[in-house]
């Protein structure tokens, strides 16, 4: 088996905190998540994490407006350059200061980062091959606090950037006569969003206490005069003009300006006045606005403008946005999306969709404010992600959290579409029946509940006789039989899922119970227990214990092969045992101990080689063909050993950011002092919104909030029924790696002949059995495809019966994992029917190794059955109507057919009475 798993993506948390950004399209939308960044299409309704990462958490991310290079900077100031497009990171560079925010200029040329009170302008990466990426321009010194935010001019001439100083700072990119920088105040509180009016130099600036001041500048952008090579020498100190909003206008010499070779221009403020011909650029405030706020603690958080549309949109702490148009300051509409702060706001380029991002709850909202309609909605888990389950045709993925929440993931799209929160407490375990539309979840909070899929409704729910906290959940390969074991009273409970009643008490245990397993070809249960034993109980026997199985030290995880043939045990010593179950006899052991490799927390008295001795697995998982095992606890690792050669093969690190405690071995000995460690000094006050220590009877804050540093670790582990992929729940989030085919080029019984032309001459020579041949021998999968979808649709039955036994399952396998993205369902449809009718019998010989495959290839038929019976239900209701729609018309038509005779008819009679009135008349 190769272990060529890679990380494919990340679910379970949508936004962690940072600034959202907008695709050029506008039709996606990036969101940093902890350490890495995900994108999610919405028009496809798909969501991707990229495979980099940095050291920590992400704060600031910079888009370039082509879309095609992304700058990620985390908490540290560490950035990375990323190329959207490759997926891959170009160049490493360190700020050594938290930034808070970076922006590149319209131009694509420029960039400019805020640290402390400085920006920094940078040359932006070209498509020249650099030493150093990030070349640094100038750097604007001015403001006397930190800086917040950034704008730019739309021709890239000027930008203006905002500060924790309650000033705002326009400063040129480019070297002006009339124009070095400009100060301007008017503000009480700190600058949340600063703004350009398209094709201007006018501004909007909004202040967190909810004001909004709209500044007017006597120059256009064409009135900039560029500074000549005699000027620049001369200006050797030059000063900044200022504006209080407040008072007439002062002038006062503020800030420096830096060349890349570190040469600080201090300033002067009347010699900018010397300049003959040229006018200064001047701002005056036009007008003040203020947003109406229903609490004292209501903050403005977040703010974001559209140029083309003049639309503001401002977010709260209260969960409420404003959206208003400008510069009249007319309310649009107001409206609350949760009860969290707005932590970010970005609106598309074409100003239909507008982007919230809540970091309290880690939700992530797209809203089309035209139609008031939500386009994106999504939510992770607030709190530690606890379990996971897959469902037999690995299409989803459940899981549950410690927030109460069971949460259905879409695994091809990456999204969850359904939330049960019935549950009030944790959730300690979820499992699918094998009809896979039936979840099944246990809590601390005494009950065991069932969830349809088909109508997302809780159906069921268990309880116990007394009140009882469930520590773990199984449910039989029937779906018939649910048991939970008791983590206060050391009973298994039994419930009947089509009554609901509970059938059966199960006694013998003396600790806990911690995890319970059923077999997959027998009804046997097998449960672990802190009391040093696992007790197989036989179902169909009066609920008796068959067997028990003495142990070294704690039971901590079980689970049984897929053939049923075989049982892991996780104690608490570190070991995995294996066990046969009809014999009841020990058949191995491994000693992972030292492979989890435990990181040393902050809290820690003692080194981290000591704390692993104590460590332990905690969650087991065997892969789909039975040869492996998975194994993964309170560490950044997760091992896969080789059950039947009992060695680890391979040991995947689920996490590098060192955002979460217990990452390094060592703790960094520049923090430690005669006190402490300086790192367990809270530096964060309150919960950020200017609430520093709660006081009694304030709404918001807490004397409790504080910033501290989640521990890494894996809660638990599931392999994919399809074998393609398998999924971990961490502190990250739900981490899914997968089998990645496109990228690694691996040549099966390879030769000098097999070559990309030599299988397309068997192509053209309508040798399609050799050129399948030839194009697996290369193995790749471009070509394969290409191959495939040149044999006619009459052949296929022909070249698979001609088609040798070694290529088969190749070719099944192909054929499974293209059918999920190829819109050719009838073609590759045939190809699969022709190879299970003529080589059944030879692939059920290899069930074993050939189930993966036939779970795949029904994952994809069943996805395509579900989007084409919605579709062809919806032509039917059509058809029906446009049917309905025509008898209707054509009834009508009839009608009025018959009455038009009939009028016709009328008239015919009465001419023939007026006739014959008038020969009466003759006659007389």
């Amino acid at each position: 088996m190769k272990f060529a798993y890679r990380f494919s993506n990340l679910l379970g948390t949508v936004y962690r905190h940072g600034n959202l950004s907008f695709s050029k399209d506008g039709n996606s939308v990036i969101s940093p998540v902890g350490n890495r960044i995900s994108v999610f299409d919405l028009k496809n309704n798909k969501s991707e994490t990229l495979p980099v990462s940095t050291t920590k958490n992400i704060t600031s991310v910079g888009l370039s407006p082509d879309g095609n290079l992304a700058i990620l900077v985390d908490e540290d100031g560490a950035a990375v350059l990323v190329s959207v497009v490759t997926r891959a990171v170009l160049h490493h560079y360190h700020f050594h200061k938290p930034v808070h925010s970076v922006r590149f200029s319209p131009d694509g040329r420029k960039f400019v980062v805020t640290k402390e009170n400085v920006a920094l302008m940078y040359h932006a990466p070209g498509r020249k091959r650099e030493f150093n990426a990030f070349a640094l321009d100038k750097s604007y010194y001015g403001p006397y606090d930190e800086t917040t935010c950034i704008d730019w001019t739309d021709d890239s001439k000027c930008f203006v950037v905002g500060s924790k100083d309650m000033t705002t700072w326009v400063f040129g990119a480019e070297r002006w006569v009339n124009l070095v920088y400009y100060c301007l105040g008017g503000h009480k509180d700190v600058i949340v969003g600063c703004f350009f009016e398209q094709d201007s130099l006018d501004l909007y600036t909004v202040s967190r206490d909810g004001t909004l001041c709209v500044w007017e500048c006597d120059t256009e952008l064409d009135g900039l005069v560029p500074r000549g090579p005699k000027e620049q020498s001369k200006a050797q100190e030059r000063g900044p003009q200022t504006e209080d909003g407040e008072e007439e206008e002062e002038e006062r010499g503020a800030g420096e300006e830096g060349e890349p070779q570190g040469e600080v221009i201090r300033g002067k403020p009347d010699e900018n006045k010397q300049q003959e011909g040229t006018k200064i650029v001047r701002y005056r405030r036009r007008g003040k606005h203020f947003f109406n706020k229903e609490g004292d603690f209501n903050n403005l958080t977040a703010a974001a403008f559209h140029k083309k549309t003049h639309l503001l949109v401002t977010g709260f702490a209260s969960g409420i946005f404003h959206l208003h148009d400008l510069p009249e300051f007319n309310l649009i509409h107001s409206l609350s999306i949760s009860d969290q702060r707005i932590a970010s706001i970005s609106i598309n380029g074409t100003g239909d969709w507008i982007g919230f991002g809540c970091s309290g709850l880690g939700q992530l909202l797209v809203w089309e404010w035209q139609s008031e309609s939500y386009v994106f909605k999504q939510q992770g888990h607030f709190n530690n992600m606890a379990t996971l389950s897959y469902s037999p045709d690995g299409q989803y993925v459940a899981t549950g959290g410690d927030d109460g929440k069971v949460k259905v993931w879409n695994t091809n799209s990456g999204l969850c579409f359904v939330t049960f929160s019935e549950h009030t407490s944790c959730i300690t375990g979820v499992a699918f029946t094998s009809s896979g539309f039936v979840i099944v979840s246990a809590s601390l909070d005494g009950t065991v509940r069932a969830f349809d899929l088909h109508r997302y409704r809780n159906f069921r729910t268990f309880t116990s006789p007394r009140p009882a906290q469930f520590s773990c959940l199984a449910v039989d390969c029937s779906g018939e039989l649910v048991s939970a074991g008791a983590r206060d009273s050391f009973e298994i409970f039994l419930w009947s899922m089509q009554t609901g009643r509970l059938l059966e008490v199960l006694a013998g245990h003396e600790g806990p119970v911690s995890c319970l397993s059923f077999s997959p070809v027998q009804s046997v249960l097998a449960s672990a227990s802190w009391d040093r034993t696992v007790k197989l109980w036989d179902m169909l026997d009066s609920w008796q214990t068959k067997e028990t199985l003495r142990l070294a030290s704690d039971g901590l995880a079980v689970t049984y092969r897929p053939d049923g043939q075989e049982l892991a045990v996780a104690t608490l010593d570190g070991e995995i045992s294996f066990w046969n179950p009809q014999t009841a006899a020990q058949t191995g052991s491994i000693v992972g101990r030292h492979d989890l490799q435990m990181g040393r927390k902050e809290t820690d008295k003692i080194t981290a080689k000591q704390a692993a001795k104590g460590k332990s697995f905690t969650s087991l998982c065997y892969s789909a063909d039975g040869q492996c095992i998975l194994a993964g606890g309170q560490s950044k690792f997760v091992c896969i050993y080789n059950v039947s050669e009992q060695i680890l093969m391979k040991k995947f690190e689920i996490s590098c950011n060192l955002s979460l405690d217990a990452m390094e071995e060592y703790l960094d000995r520049r923090k430690m002092t005669e006190f402490g460690s300086l790192a367990l000094l809270d530096e964060g006050v309150g919960d950020g919104d200017t609430v520093a220590l709660s006081l009694p009877g304030v709404k918001k804050g807490d004397m409790s909030s504080r910033h501290f540093k989640p521990e890494i670790r894996v809660s638990s582990l599931s392999f994919s029924p399809t074998g393609r992929s398998w999924a971990a729940t961490s502190t990250e989030g739900l981490l899914v790696y997968s089998l990645d085919g496109a990228l690694v080029f691996d040549p099966f019984d390879l030769d000098l002949d097999v070559t990309p032309s030599s299988v397309r001459r068997q192509l053209r020579q309508a040798e399609w059995a050799a050129a399948i041949v030839l194009a697996f021998r290369l193995n790749e999968n471009a070509l394969t495809k290409e191959v495939l979808e040149t044999v006619p649709h009459d052949q296929i039955s022909v070249v698979c019966g001609s088609l040798p036994d070694v290529y088969v399952e190749k070719l099944l396998r192909f054929v499974a994992s293209t059918l999920e993205s190829s819109g050719h369902l009838q073609f590759y449809l045939t190809w699969a029917q022709c190879l299970l009718t003529l080589h059944g019998q030879k692939l059920k010989s290899r069930s074993g190794a050939i189930l993966p495959i036939i779970q795949s290839l029904q994952k994809s038929i069943q996805r395509h059955f579900e989007d084409l019976s919605k579709l062809c239900d919806w032509n039917i209701y059509t058809i029906r109507y446009a049917a309905a729609l025509s008898k209707q018309r054509g009834l009508k038509r009839t009608a009025a057919d018959s009455l038009s005779e009939e009028g016709e008819g009328s008239e015919g009679s009465d001419m023939e009475s007026e006739a014959s009135v008038e020969e009466t008349d003759m006659l007389t």
